[in-house]
């Protein structure tokens, strides 16, 4: 059937223009901007939409991803734009297929992801008057969106996507809603296509340079201090700084310390990298930004799971706070030194200047701090303990970062999401996660959307047993499509997180958080949509289970069924600074000048070294 489709000519064969239909000026918009696929799923409204996509896809020009749910949808559109920088596209009918896109916008919002979300809507003519699946998509969604429309006319279809997606895409990214009324989609129209950058809007310029004055003061900050800190959030992944920011910290020789959503800015093999900081962040993140004189704040927003007690983080330090956004700078901390811009023209522009005045580099000046930094990371290190007849779920991490180290790693949100934030070693883009609003369910369909973003990367979701009943239903997707996603879901039967704050804070009175009772057989669960699922419960087991699951050319579910009562720590009580930690391990005390031989050549090298000065091995 679809061999004997008509074959309408390619969108750039178009006439200047040409009577066409709303929906079809939409589908050529998106051809334009560069979209290859959509995640969503159809209904009613949106069926002129779905009838012109159909035409596309008949081309080869477009795919289109038909997941299980709408939720879904969002969730992969988004995990798709994490993985390659560009702009998510998802789409969904009116009444409750919009509003099942809610919590993926929302997700999208909270942590600056560029998407595209499109909507139907019941015909204008019954706008307002609560016709069947009417619902106002438009003032529902607008506290979670960067920007949206409703489109009244077919003829501002292509100027209002090409809006959209520079909206999403440019300052600070972030989800913009395209609401479109079933007969707009019918309607003919003079089409003129608008090519990509090709609009001007009023009103929206986003400041991208620093204030050269502002440079100068930070460059003066930075020469200044004696226990300087590097502070990374997820707006130097969403600049693409990673270059710029490993060359300011080598340069100055400053500590690098992330986000949750930072993680992957800067390598975390690297030497000066003191890995995530935070609730659940390192001993030496945090007691790190507990004792800095200078805070250099890039792309990150201080956000209250950093900070701990807000007015006792980094209170010892000055502040250069570094943001596209104006309205982040200073929102929670005032900084000595604001610099609004875009996180790698301002820190190329800080290069630059100092190559220009011939800055020093801090070797002995840092030395000292470095030397502090290490003593903490020894006497405080993470560790992943191991069990004769249980697995830890650390060890599971650790055993999927030593098989899988260049994966693209997804995750839900608990306990597994914090421990794969500190046992993976994760590069640019190789890790995605919710992290301002902390959705449940969004790995795998994001693990989905990423996949069909980079389907020559391992892409491996890590959920937890209550995460993964969430959206589990997407699994059909990964059959559908053979979507290859791993997903490796840490099974203790409980809500985790929950369960570790009931045990901390509620006297252990465990309401609602226990899952054990009514969790699905995985492995027959995955063999009712036709995919492989495993289960492993020994320790012995583990790394020839993961070596299976990574051997097997489909989508597969490792269902690790780990030490029930594991907590994660490090810690931070809510309204505690972040130096006061639980769960600490007494300090290990190990002189920092005695002697570590290397494992691979045997060469002996101060404590202080991660890493072998004679064959480069880590130590």
């Amino acid at each position: 059937m679809v061999a004997s489709l008509p074959k309408p000519s390619l969108a750039p064969d178009l006439a200047p223009s040409q009577r066409r239909t709303g929906a079809f000026a939409l589908i050529d918009s998106l051809e334009r901007h560069g979209v290859k696929h959509i995640f969503g799923y159809p209904g009613g409204a949106i069926l002129p939409i779905y009838d012109e996509l159909y035409r596309a896809e008949a081309r080869g020009e477009l795919r289109h991803i038909l997941v299980r749910h709408e939720q879904g949808a969002a969730h992969a559109a988004d995990g798709y734009a994490r993985a390659t920088g560009k702009v998510g596209v998802c789409f969904g009918t009116s009444g409750p297929g919009a509003t099942n896109l809610v919590t993926g916008i929302a997700t999208a919002h909270l942590d600056s992801i560029p998407m595209v979300v499109i909507t139907g809507q019941v015909g204008r003519a019954f706008i307002g008057s609560d016709a069947f699946q009417e619902i106002d998509i438009f003032g529902i969604t607008l506290p979670i969106v960067k920007h949206s429309y409703v489109v009244r006319e077919a003829k501002d279809m292509a100027r209002i996507v090409a809006e959209a997606f520079h909206i999403a895409s440019t300052g600070r990214p972030g989800p913009v809603l395209i609401d479109i009324p079933k007969d707009v989609g019918l309607e003919e129209c003079d089409y003129v296509p608008v090519e990509p950058g090709a609009v001007d809007i009023p009103g929206y310029r986003p400041t991208v340079k620093g204030n050269p004055r502002q440079i100068n003061a930070a460059l003066q900050l930075l020469e200044q201090a004696h226990q300087p800190l590097l502070y990374v959030g997820g707006g130097a992944i969403a600049a693409n700084a990673h270059a710029q920011i490993q060359e300011l910290a080598e340069r100055f020789e400053l500590p690098v310390t992330t986000t949750l959503m930072g993680i992957g800015a800067f390598d975390e093999n690297h030497p000066l990298s003191v890995g995530m900081l935070g609730m659940h962040g390192t001993a030496y993140a945090n007691f790190a930004v507990s004792e800095c004189d200078l805070l250099i704040a890039v792309g990150a927003r201080f956000d209250d799971r950093v900070t701990g007690k807000l007015d006792e983080f980094a209170s010892r330090a000055k502040v250069i706070h570094i943001d596209i956004d104006p309205a982040e700078v200073g929102k929670n901390r005032a900084p000595e030194v604001p610099i609004v811009g875009d996180v790698r023209q301002v820190l190329e522009q800080l290069l630059q200047r100092a190559r220009e005045l011939d800055y020093p580099t801090r070797p002995h000046a840092s030395q000292a701090w470095l030397n502090r930094i290490e003593r903490w990371r020894v006497d405080y290190p993470l560790s992943a303990p191991k069990y004769e007849s249980s697995i830890s779920p650390q060890e599971v991490i650790v055993e999927l970062n030593r098989q899988a180290p260049n994966a693209v790693y997804t995750t839900d949100v608990g306990q597994h999401q914090m421990w794969a934030a500190q046992f993976l070693n994760n590069g640019p883009r190789r890790w995605i996660s919710s992290a301002g609003l902390g959705t449940m369910g969004y790995g795998l369909p994001a693990a989905m959307g990423a996949k069909m973003a980079v389907p020559e990367q391992e892409v491996i979701c890590v959920s937890g047993d209550a995460s993964f009943q969430m959206n589990l239903q997407e699994l059909g997707t990964l059959v559908q499509y053979g979507i290859n996603v791993k997903t490796v879901i840490l099974n203790n039967g409980w809500q985790g997180m929950v369960r570790q704050w009931q045990e901390t804070f509620y006297e252990e009175r465990y309401s609602a958080s226990n899952m054990q009772e009514g969790m699905p057989d995985v492995e027959l669960l995955c063999s009712a949509y036709g995919m492989k699922g495993l289960v492993v419960e020994r320790p012995e087991d583990l790394s020839g289970a993961v070596a299976a699951m990574l051997a097997h050319n489909g989508p597969v579910v490792l269902d690790v069924r780990v030490k029930r009562d594991e907590n994660c720590y490090p810690m931070v009580a809510p309204g505690k600074s972040n130096a006061q930690m639980l769960g600490l391990p007494e300090p290990q005390r190990r002189e920092l000048n005695a002697l570590i031989q290397c494992g691979d050549c045997g060469a002996q090298s101060p404590m202080t070294h991660r890493f072998c000065p004679e064959c480069g091995a880590k130590l």
